[in-house]
């Protein structure tokens, strides 16, 4: 599996009800896309009652079952359209250390994400071991979906979950609302 995230940093005015929209039109198109695990359609407003966010942000977060659906994405007409509306993004990716997955992920309405450096020479298995466990552990403890990950070029790892309820603002980096969830026989 595979990770994906790619994000677009709006002004500070800009009209959220646009991205909004956006979702509630595109959303489904990829609901039965091939070798999607999922799609989180997610987005901050800076002026958001809760959670608040620093920027006005549109960021998608996929989980994909195998490179070659994520391939099939960039290179299709669905992300031809994403950078004709906002621009030519950078797409982070992941190598997926697991994926946990509750059967209540169509109820999330929040998502967290945080990326966090990996120091040199350290102990990636113990890592990957750890990760792995909290995820199990986030989605035993109430998470609809944890996924872990890491990025071997830049050294990172990713901590990505979904929620039914907004967290608390300052317990996990970035926190979104979620606008769609596409999943393979999710509606």
């Amino acid at each position: 599996m595979i990770a994906m995230q790619y994000s677009f940093t709006l002004p500070a005015d800009y009209d959220m009800g646009i991205v909004e929209r956006r979702i509630v039109e595109k959303g489904p198109l990829l609901d039965d896309f091939p070798k999607l695990k999922f799609k989180a359609y997610l987005w901050a407003a800076r002026r958001d009652g809760a959670p608040v966010s620093r920027e006005n942000l549109y960021a998608p977060f996929y989980v994909w079952d195998e490179p070659d659906g994520l391939s099939d994405f960039l290179c299709g007409p669905g992300f031809l359209a994403v950078t004709q509306a906002f621009g030519w993004p950078q797409v982070k990716t992941w190598v997926v250390w697991q994926a946990a997955l509750s059967s209540g992920i169509a109820e999330a309405a929040f998502a967290t994400r945080e990326i966090l450096t990996i120091d040199p020479h350290a102990d990636l298995a113990g890592l990957r071991r750890d990760a792995t466990a909290a995820a199990e552990a986030d989605v035993a403890n109430g998470a609809l979906a944890a996924v872990a990950g890491f990025e071997p070029t830049t050294w990172t790892r990713v901590r990505f979950q979904l929620w039914r309820e907004a967290p608390q603002a300052g317990e996990a980096g970035q926190i979104y609302r979620v606008g769609h969830l596409s999943r393979p026989g999710v509606r």
